[in-house]
């Protein structure tokens, strides 16, 4: 790899930008790692530089590109944080603190392992492009783990499919967490990895590209006829590790996975992709349980696209995705495209999302164990998304009751709801949401408290805080009734007994 390279990739994602910030990165950091060997006896510059790479790859800026070839300078050579300020200033300074600052994440049991997850959940609320940087030197030092002995690269798999892989699919990445997956799939259970490659790539490599090779000559003529044009097409295959959680969570085997791929279809428009899709629709029937509108309802990491499986030739289901470049390069680049996208502006909090935000208020008032778990309750969650009878979009953790809904819309709604109405059926409190439902609550204008007994089946956590909170002052009324009502009774007697 050279820096030239890097720069040559750099200006074609960001045409006239000058590049000259990433030279004198390059320079500093050659100069302080000269000498330096990693363990596979290559220059220790080059894992700077491959780090670097990738971080072009997915549209990082320009300062995160900077320092990611920087990002090993303070903890393994001569040269400073404090240098590396006065040379490039606060911004990359404050990205190469907080990847040091991470230091070695480890997965050392349950307790560490709790420690280091907050570690990188603090980090990427701060600035989320210091896990930018954390994930591409990751992904190169799995590329190079063959030079370590079989020991640590269990240990450094393990806790890359512990800690590294579910934040780069929280925040959307998914080519960077498909790619750390599948080189500690091989590693960690080399001979399922094996077979599932020659089932994959050599036994149904020639029968899947003729296949997709007829549906695109039918598709072609149609798209063609209807005016749309300047799109592109592509299979997408699923990654081997994906396919293997899949058959081994509902106990199929390699031929029942019937979404083992899908045909892309990349339009320059978003009434490209609607028109797509309805000439999709006119040609196979579609299975309507397996469509997903994330255009209009897009996933809480900002994933968007539309989603459609249909009756293909033969009988067999095809599965499509249709959406935007930019739709497309944020789904496989995430929250790094998103920046790219909505970059342009200085505001660097209004580019992250929501739950992001989230993170360092829930762990200012939590210690770690109870930080993690309020996490993984909100956030590692499949989202749902559900509807008011007005239209209103309320996004909720998957399973979420009646009782989540109504705390998301108002705390009173919350603790006067008597009955819930689910697509204009009555339902209980209880019952788990689905997405697109629409929910209407029915309250008890009298009702001043919560349930306390909601706290057993409610799932967000500010559910669970304002009826904790409300069943406490529910709790302190009837303590106060009780003191005001022995005065009374005190009072009465000693009235008695005066008047004796």
């Amino acid at each position: 790899m050279t820096i030239e390279r890097i720069i040559k990739k750099f200006k074609e994602i960001h045409p006239g930008v000058n590049t000259a910030l990433l030279f004198s990165a390059y320079q500093l950091a050659n100069k302080a790692h000269q000498g330096q060997k990693r363990k596979s006896g290559e220059d220790y510059i080059q894992h700077s530089l491959h780090t670097a790479y990738v971080l072009t790859q997915i549209k990082a800026d320009i300062n995160t590109v900077a320092a990611g070839i920087l990002h090993d300078v303070p903890e393994d050579t001569k040269y400073t944080l404090k240098e590396i300020k006065q040379k490039f200033g606060d911004d990359i300074y404050n990205l190469v603190n907080g990847v040091t600052k991470l230091g070695t994440i480890k997965y050392r049991g349950e307790e560490k392992y709790r420690e280091n997850l907050k570690k990188m959940f603090v980090a990427m609320a701060k600035d989320v492009r210091v896990i930018f940087i954390k994930f591409c030197d990751r992904l190169h030092n799995l590329r190079t783990l063959e030079a370590l002995p079989p020991n640590k690269q269990n240990r450094i798999a393990k806790e890359t499919l512990e800690i590294y892989a579910p934040i780069a699919g929280l925040l959307g990445m998914w080519r960077l967490k498909w790619q750390m997956e599948d080189i500690c799939f091989k590693i960690l259970q080399n001979e399922e990895y094996r077979k599932l490659e020659h089932k994959y790539e050599i036994e149904k490599k020639a029968e899947r590209n003729q296949y997709f090779l007829k549906i695109k000559n039918i598709l072609y003529d149609k798209l063609s006829e209807s005016g749309i044009k300047n799109y592109e097409m592509e299979v997408r295959f699923k990654h081997l590790y994906s396919i293997y959680q899949k058959m081994k969570k509902k106990d199929r085997r390699f031929d029942e996975i019937y979404d083992v791929f899908a045909l892309r279809i990349i339009v320059p428009s978003i009434d490209d992709c609607y028109k797509t899709l309805g000439v999709i629709h006119t040609i196979w029937k579609p299975k309507t349980n397996r469509f997903k509108d994330y255009i209009a309802m897009p996933k809480p990491n900002g994933y968007r696209s539309l989603h459609t499986t249909v009756f293909g030739p033969e009988g067999k289901n095809i599965e499509f995705q249709i959406r935007t470049q930019e739709m497309h390069d944020e789904s496989i680049y995430g929250l790094s495209a998103h920046w790219y996208y909505k970059g342009k502006g200085s505001d660097k909090s209004a580019r992250q999302p929501y739950w992001i935000k989230e993170i360092l208020k829930i762990q200012k008032n939590l210690n770690t164990k109870n930080f993690i778990d309020e996490i993984k309750l909100d956030i590692f969650r499949n989202r749902i998304f559900v509807h008011s009878p007005k239209g209103d979009i309320f996004e909720l953790p998957e399973k979420a009751t009646p009782i989540d809904f109504a705390y998301a819309v108002h705390t009173d709604i919350g603790n006067k709801a008597v009955r819930a109405l689910i697509n204009d059926k009555i339902a209980s409190l209880e019952h788990p949401l689905g997405n697109g439902d629409i929910v209407e609550i029915v309250i008890d204008r009298n009702r001043k408290y919560p349930n306390k007994n909601w706290l057993k089946f409610v799932k967000t956590k500010k559910a669970k805080e304002r009826i904790k909170q409300n069943s406490k002052k529910t709790a302190f009324n009837n303590i106060k009734d009780l003191i005001k009502g022995n005065q009374k009774e005190h009072k009465h007697k000693k009235h008695h007994k005066n008047n004796k």
